[in-house]
């Protein structure tokens, strides 16, 4: 059931009791994790937190932590399954659950004891009424009368025990097929409510609301509900529209911190914090790179100019030259410019970028100054933090990965947050080469209802893309390089199949489906679905265990069965 008033609801039956703490591996749910646990801290509420990659892992911790917790609180997992079912916990355990996946598992809904749904309603979510889902079936008790009745009408005419039975018969045949209605028609209600997977609004800016609610917001807070926010922009998980409307909800926050900060501000004291609403530019990691390289491994503007191209290259050239910046500026670090070109870098590359038909150059976006000299964008942090929570340089296990990401986000840790840009930069050159690689080898094939394409074992940097996120970044990428790169018009209206080497001694790989680029306006998925279709018609060995349901594993030999059954499916 939803909460309606999440801090009486929801805080306030918690504070006082032990909480499990169970949070996906994605930013914006570390985010809304650092809010929360910042409220904790407050309140002296004893927690235990529990990083979870996926159902099964989740389902262990519930095992692990289901004697010792009553209350669970779910962030970025659990609203999209029947969670109940999943988990087959107690009936006295509660589940407060604050989860961007949609659409909201209907049982998850309607269940008003043990689920609590911190979601906020004024998304679009279109969830079935009651009646057009449960039915509470009396058809058994009633047959049960009839028969009765049957059985004792012994005594009476047998011409009207008969034409009593006929009436009894009759009833009961029209009973079962208005059942058999209902549940055809509530199979296509659920259908249609069940058929595309999307997101919400982001979990950490409904932390921080529950935090300015209780007057105990604070800097650090907004911070990180800008940053979870621009996780959804940055994953492209959220429309343009959604990303503006919630820019603007966190602008009038921002601007009721400086204003009530003016002091603090004026010291400029080492350790002060300042968070500004500005536009800023599509590019990358900029001030942490040099302009040159943030502007070939950024996708807006390597796609725009088809670096991957000899023709794409002289065009960058071209650019650089229109801008009027000597190259020896362009390609040294971004803090080492002059400051004269510094001043007014934004200006000149929007004015060339108009030229060279780039509009969208210009992004709405915040940025945060902690002391004198460190200054970051809301999008560097989020490159940063899921480099961390990826990272394959060293074994380190998920949970490892999932505190270093954490950490970075604390303005204590910036040498953790430095790391992860480093490791960010890394990874965005790997998306890119591995880009240029599939455009210029023809790797991405059209198979009539979407394009496809499988990163080959040996390929460079494979590992990195074995994990969901890295690989969900490189095919959105790829497939607006792709569509900017051919000739073929309908290739705008395809989505995208992208397949990596997973484990390569279990012989399992991950395959991802993402929605074409014309339509990504509503940016709504339909892989999920026909995914489960697809490997229950071939009976195809997968698991699909990740929040998001257009991501699976799949055993290798299966591999052509499984897409030959897609094609079937989505033509």
């Amino acid at each position: 059931m939803f909460v309606s008033d999440i801090r009486k609801e929801f805080y306030d039956v918690i504070v006082n009791q032990r909480v499990a703490l169970l949070v996906s591996a994605d930013v914006d749910a570390l985010c809304a994790c650092k809010i929360l646990q910042a409220l904790f801290h407050c309140d002296h509420v004893q927690y235990t937190l529990v990083p979870v990659t996926g159902w099964q892992v989740l389902e262990t911790a519930f095992l692990e932590h289901k004697e010792q917790f009553r209350y669970f609180v779910l962030i970025n997992c659990g609203a999209n399954i029947d969670l109940l079912e999943t988990l087959q916990p107690d009936e006295d355990s509660v589940f407060f659950i604050c989860d961007t996946h949609r659409p909201i598992d209907v049982v998850n809904v309607y269940n008003d004891t043990q689920i609590k749904l911190l979601i906020k309603q004024d998304d679009d979510l279109g969830i079935p009424s009651y009646d057009d889902i449960f039915r509470d079936d009396e058809e058994e008790g009633e047959d049960g009368d009839d028969s009765g009745n049957e059985s004792e009408g012994g005594s009476e005419p047998s011409g009207k025990r008969r034409r009593f039975d006929e009436g009894a018969v009759e009833r009961r045949i029209e009973r079962r097929r208005e059942k058999r209605d209902w549940e055809a028609r509530r199979r296509e209600i659920l259908f249609d409510y069940e058929q595309y997977e999307y997101h919400g609004t982001s979990s950490a800016l409904v932390m921080f609301e529950l935090a300015w609610v209780m007057s105990k917001d604070s800097k650090d807070m907004l911070w990180w509900s800008i940053v979870g926010l621009t996780d959804q922009w940055v994953q492209d998980k959220i429309t343009h529209m959604k990303y503006v409307t919630d820019v603007g909800t966190l602008q009038r926050h921002v601007s009721r911190h400086n204003h009530r900060n003016e002091d603090e501000e004026n010291s400029l004291s080492i350790d002060c914090m300042r968070i500004s609403f500005e536009y800023d530019l599509h590019l990358a990691l900029y001030q942490h790179w040099s302009l040159y390289e943030s502007i070939c491994n950024s996708c807006y503007t390597s796609s725009h100019f088809k670096l991957w191209s000899i023709h794409g290259q002289k065009k960058l050239q071209e650019f650089l030259a229109d801008m009027g910046l000597p190259l020896k500026q362009v390609r040294q670090k971004f803090n080492s410019m002059d400051l004269s070109i510094k001043d007014n870098l934004r200006e000149v590359i929007e004015e060339s970028s108009n030229k060279y038909g780039m509009k969208d150059i210009r992004i709405q976006t915040f940025s945060v100054h902690f002391g004198f000299k460190n200054k970051f964008l809301a999008s560097d942090v989020v490159h940063a933090a899921a480099a961390l929570l990826e990272n394959i340089e060293k074994d380190e296990s998920g949970t490892d990965n999932f505190i270093k990401a954490l950490d970075s986000l604390s303005r204590s840790n910036l040498e953790k947050l430095h790391h992860g840009i480093k490791l960010a930069k890394k990874k965005l050159i790997s998306v890119q080469q591995t880009i240029a690689s599939c455009i210029c080898t023809n790797q991405i094939l059209s198979q009539g209802p979407f394009l496809y394409c499988y990163l080959m074992e040996g390929t460079p940097d494979v590992k990195l893309f074995s994990k969901p996120m890295s690989l969900s970044i490189l095919s959105k990428y790829l497939l607006k390089a792709f569509v900017r790169s051919t000739k073929n018009k309908r290739c705008r209206l395809l989505p995208l199949i992208m397949a990596a080497p997973m484990d390569v001694e279990k012989g399992t790989v991950i395959v991802l489906g993402i929605p074409p680029e014309a339509e990504s306006s509503d940016k709504k998925n339909f892989f999920g679905r026909a995914f489960e279709k697809a490997a229950e018609s071939t009976s195809s060995r997968t698991l699909h265990d990740h929040f998001d349901t257009s991501i699976i594993e799949l055993k290798t030999e299966d591999r052509s069965k499984f897409l030959d059954a897609l094609i079937t499916l989505l033509s």
